[in-house]
């Protein structure tokens, strides 16, 4: 085993491997960084001259590329060389949660970190390091070492390449990922062999302090990622349901908020109320340790967990059967603005988006949406909602037909609009001028802030009607029909 990393090579240029990949880069120059996907298309967007093309988007990754790639970061196609001469590879790919057979709904497939591992096993030279960097199910490792030491099975003795398998997953938060890289809580790493896991620990080392890099066994390392996101989850889940009592009886959720927050056992974070969690990890990895509970037969402990994802589409749902109600029982033929359609500010995701449920359910009902998103492509913002655009001229010309339009400019999607929901935290949304904005809107008209973003005074000074999440107090008016 060599006493240096000199060649990391990463399988998944996706929202893990590249900004991970990238700040690793920054941060070890000497270290040759390879970033590999058989998405060429991704590959291409990643080498764009244009950094606006980048094919995520995280506040200072283009920075880091514009100083790192070409020179110790590289992104290509070249999977076999690449991993031929990495001392270290990581997988960072997808695994989706399972669409059939069994675990269906529930269970990670995990196809590609299989097809990565036996990509690794084919075309890996002397000892090669193998980390999983995808949120995995628990004994997921047992499955990478398996086809790694089973495929030399065949092969002269004398060839034999030694692997040794880690668990390093990653803690990221979109929109901040590259903050959480640089100044993480910690870096948690699972492992047997203690000389690869100093390998690791020594790249990190470069820019963590030591002793926030935690060791442990493989096993506790991918359970640890899985209870992190559930607990964030649990957490979102559970102060949203409170602001839909605090609505009810007439609290405000920002002050109760406030209040627990400032118990130093559970503190401030991940209690403002909002339309719920999304993103590519906090529901499959719910509904990882649902299967997981079920398959040693822990049916309580899955039930708990499972009621965490199931009070998120019960809370999106109900959002949305109040907008319904607010706008005189019906939203048919009724233009509704929809501003932001991220899971999150700063980032371009959509997936598990609140906005994609809430839309859904307004288009069932025959609204005619105006979609606005600073970073959201339309083409994405298609794909989520399965049906095509229709040109703002062509909307009311089948008058028992729900539809929807995008605009790149905020301003435009109230005109004529009857309501407009917040639905992504988007700082260009805090400082609307509300009296330009009120002038343009068809009376009476709602404001909906599934984010406590807006100044309430500045709404309903310019007669508009406002309802807030979580909110009982400020602003109770309802039509009667």
């Amino acid at each position: 085993m060599s006493s240096k990393i000199k060649n990391i090579c990463c399988i998944g240029a996706g929202y893990v491997g590249g900004p991970t990949m990238s700040v690793i880069a920054d941060n070890c120059p000497e270290i040759e960084v390879n970033i590999v996907d058989i998405n060429q298309e991704r590959i291409d967007l990643w080498n764009s001259p244009n950094l606006n093309d980048l094919p995520i988007y995280e506040p200072g990754l283009d920075e880091i590329i514009k100083r790192c790639r070409g020179i110790n970061l590289i992104f290509s196609t070249q999977i076999e060389e690449k991993i031929s001469t990495a001392d270290m590879i990581f997988i960072s790919v997808n695994t989706p949660t399972k669409t059939k057979g069994v675990g269906a709904g529930q269970a990670s497939d995990l196809k590609w970190v299989e097809a990565s591992a036996r990509q690794v096993a084919k075309f890996a030279r002397g000892h090669t390091i193998v980390v999983e960097k995808s949120t995995l199910p628990v004994k997921t490792a047992e499955v990478i070492k398996d086809i790694l030491n089973k495929s030399q099975s065949d092969k002269n003795s004398d060839s034999l390449v030694h692997f040794d398998v880690l668990s390093n997953p990653e803690f990221l938060s979109e929109g901040t990922a590259i903050q959480d890289l640089q100044k993480p809580d910690r870096i948690l790493i699972g492992g047997e062999n203690e000389k690869a896991i100093k390998l690791l620990s020594n790249i990190y080392s470069r820019w963590v302090p030591k002793n926030k890099i935690l060791h442990t066994n493989i096993w506790s390392s991918e359970l640890a990622k899985l209870t992190s996101n559930a607990f964030l989850a649990q957490r979102i889940s559970s102060i949203n349901s409170i602001a839909a009592l605090c609505e009810a009886t007439g609290a405000d959720i920002r002050e109760v908020s406030r209040a627990i927050g400032l118990d130093s056992r559970i503190g401030p974070k991940f209690l403002n109320s909002s339309p719920g969690f999304g993103g590519s990890c906090f529901k499959k990895d719910i509904l990882n340790l649902v299967y997981l509970s079920k398959y040693y037969g822990l049916k309580d402990v899955a039930d708990f967990w499972e009621s965490v994802v199931k009070l998120n589409n019960w809370h999106q749902h109900r959002i949305s059967k109040l907008i319904i109600k607010k706008l005189f029982g019906t939203i048919s033929c009724k233009k509704i603005s929809i501003l932001g359609f991220a899971f999150k500010s700063n980032t371009n995701d959509t997936r598990e988006s609140a906005a994609i449920r809430i839309c859904k359910d307004l288009l069932e009902e025959g609204a005619i949406l105006c979609i606005h998103d600073p970073k959201v492509d339309p083409i994405q913002i298609e794909k989520d909602l399965g049906i095509s655009p229709k040109k703002p001229k062509d909307i009311y010309k089948n008058d028992n037909e729900s539809s929807w339009f995008s605009s790149r400019n905020y301003e435009e999607v109230f005109e004529n609009s009857d309501a407009a929901i917040f639905l992504t935290e988007w700082e260009e949304y805090k400082n609307i001028n509300w009296r330009v904005i009120s002038q343009k809107m068809r009376k009476p008209a709602w404001i909906f802030d599934a984010r406590s973003i807006l100044k309430p005074a500045n709404i309903i000074d310019e007669g508009l009607y406002l309802w807030r999440i979580g909110d009982g107090t400020e602003n109770d008016k309802e039509y009667k029909y």
